[in-house]
């Protein structure tokens, strides 16, 4: 206004209606003697309308932006997973299953038929290829000695005429990840402060290596101020290299990079140190902690982080003028989960022998054409991608954990928090051993197969499982990894339709309703409550009223065999149903186990 009056806005008004109604209350105050034609056919009334518009999208995209700046109000997924990571929480999706299988071969006996010739027993190497029937890759892990003494031998073959035996079969076991190798390059130019290099691939799983054409070998670690891996290598002391093949060394590595994954692309970001920087071997002198004094009769720690034992802030030295060739772990089918007795083709066999020019080449052939592979256990630890309401419970968690586990609670985030390239595991559930005088806590885990059902872990996944929980429990807490017991569920219901209703239709929609609602993954110990079936059908178009609602027990065949008692278990309003701590719910076939009557 000229007059300089002030004029009363109210900004509360956010939406089209009440902008609209603030523009025409506006009009008729400030320009009664003006504007007068308030017609909604009016041009008038058009610009107020523009103007309300505009003014509605605004806030719309206002508050939007505002929601997803939040992990509590963030819907987009992608926004999720950002807000989560910068509190700490990692997700691949494309995470790896474990397993372990057996290796059949065929040795060659020695010359009087006693036991097979030594000297044929090969060791398969890591990085042999198989796949089961459907497709799905797997690479062998580790190396595999036939002619250990822990494997089980067998005779095979027996000479008819002398009833000698001519070839043992040896059984051996290895452990197997999905996936398949691959390689891709990178030409390096000049130096550059923090350079970053895009993965050609979408689903890769794991990077295996990362060298340049000076022989020079680049880390990974969890975050670039982090200088010290931790690397396997070979037990020498024969009495103890059985048992324990390889032992750890603390390695401290100026070259190193992280793995940054934005939904399915991963890039490889480096530091900003040169090679002048380089100082692997200069570790920080005892003598110089009095620097630290000051003056003081004690000395300040300026850091407790023990993965640091190097003084430098450039964060790792970055390649320059040079090639980096890297090989990686890449998926090749969706789910790489298997179940058992899948696991079947010998794509490509590698085998070494002690002194192969001093054996027959055709033998050696028959040696490695004779092997056969075969999981007799499932392979899991691909699991489908968390949803957002489940990473919003996980996220704050990790954030709390700092990477130590002291509480409950941050046992069970650091089990999601395992890498996925050691395995995922679904659900879990961590409690305290009431029958045990010392600390000792049962951690409750549970995987998924290649249809999406829940299935017990097996032994490779629990061992991963254990080794992570390791380095970051209490020293005196003792943790106990075991199977959470799967109770499969049906619901019957029945109810009464309004008359103008198609009773068929009406039907068609409680069960897919009820779908909906009880398909999801129970946690384990998540308790199930017949009054969600009541509300949950009430809801549903054309349901009158609920007469009654029942949950039973389905066991045997394709469910679990596990026993679980639902009317004992039942709270004594009929309300809710009681799960124990280890057991986990399970609507395993919704098309099935849902049946229902609307009268």
């Amino acid at each position: 206004m000229s007059d300089g009056k002030k004029i009363a806005i109210n900004y509360t008004s956010r939406d089209f209606n009440t902008i609209k109604q603030d523009l025409i209350n506006y009009a008729k105050t400030y320009y009664s003697n003006t504007y007068q034609d308030f017609n909604e056919a009016g041009f008038g009334s058009l610009m107020i309308d523009t103007v309300a518009y505009v003014g509605d999208i605004l806030s719309f995209y206002l508050d939007y932006q505002a929601n997803e700046s939040y992990l509590n109000t963030a819907i987009e997924y992608q926004n999720v997973i950002k807000l989560a990571r910068q509190i700490g929480y990692k997700m691949n999706v494309a995470p790896s299953s474990y397993g372990i299988a057996s290796f059949y071969v065929l040795i060659p006996a020695d010359t009087i038929g006693s036991a097979p010739n030594s000297a044929y027993m090969p060791v398969l190497k890591r990085g042999s290829q198989f796949s089961t029937a459907g497709g799905i890759g797997f690479v062998l892990n580790e190396d595999v000695d036939l002619s250990n003494s822990s494997n089980k031998i067998v005779v095979s073959q027996v000479n008819e005429s002398t009833g000698l035996p001519t070839s043992y079969a040896v059984q051996a076991f290895g452990q197997v990840v999905s996936g398949r190798y691959a390689e891709t390059t990178f030409n390096v130019g000049a130096f550059q402060k923090f350079p970053k290099f895009r993965m050609p691939s979408t689903d890769v799983c794991d990077i295996i290596s990362v060298q340049d054409t000076e022989g020079n070998e680049y880390y990974e670690v969890d975050n670039l101020t982090q200088n010290t891996i931790y690397k396997a290598i070979t037990n020498t002391d024969t009495d103890d290299r059985e048992r324990t093949p390889s032992l750890m060394q603390t390695t401290v590595v100026s070259r190193r990079f992280v793995v940054e994954r934005e939904g399915t692309s991963v890039s490889l970001q480096f530091g900003a140190g040169n090679e002048a920087s380089d100082i692997s071997s200069a570790f920080t002198e005892p003598s110089s902690v009095v620097l630290f004094q000051n003056g003081k009769d004690y000395i300040s720690d300026s850091s407790i982080d023990p993965t640091r034992l190097l003084d430098s802030n450039k964060l790792g030295v970055a390649p320059s003028n040079t090639t980096l060739r890297v090989v990686y772990r890449v998926n090749t089918a969706t789910s790489v989960n298997a179940p058992a007795a899948t696991l079947t083709r010998v794509d490509n066999a590698l085998m070494s022998f002690e002194n192969v020019t001093d054996l027959s080449d055709a033998m050696v052939q028959t040696v490695i054409g004779s092997l056969e592979i075969s999981n007799q256990s499932p392979i899991v630890g691909d699991v489908s991608l968390p949803t957002a309401e489940e990473i919003r419970f996980r996220a704050p968690s990790v954030f709390a954990s700092q990477n130590r586990a002291v509480t409950r609670m941050d046992y069970i985030t650091l089990v999601y928090a395992m890498p996925e390239r050691f395995g995922v595991v679904k659900k879990a559930n961590v409690i305290q051993d009431d029958k045990s005088f010392k600390r000792n806590l049962n951690a409750y885990i549970i995987s998924e197969d290649t249809v999406g059902n829940l299935v017990q872990s097996n032994g490779s996944l629990k061992n991963n499982l254990k080794t992570w929980l390791n380095k970051n429990r209490m020293i005196t807490d003792s943790v106990d990894i075991l199977d959470a017991k799967i109770v499969n569920f049906s619901i019957e219901f029945e109810a009464i339709g309004k008359m103008e209703k198609d009773n068929t239709d009406v039907l068609g929609n409680a069960v897919d309703a009820l779908n909906k609602k009880f398909s999801k993954y129970f946690n384990i110990s998540e308790n199930l409550y017949i009054s969600d079936i009541y509300s949950t059908l009430k809801e549903v178009e054309g349901v009158l009223d609920v007469v009654r609602a029942k949950v039973g027990l389905k066991i045997g065949g394709d469910y679990s065999n596990t026993y679980f008692d639902f009317p004992q278990n039942t709270s004594a309003d009929g309300r809710m149903i009681k799960v124990p701590q280890n057991v986990v719910l399970e609507l395993k076939y919704p098309d099935v186990d849902i049946k229902g009557v609307i009268r």
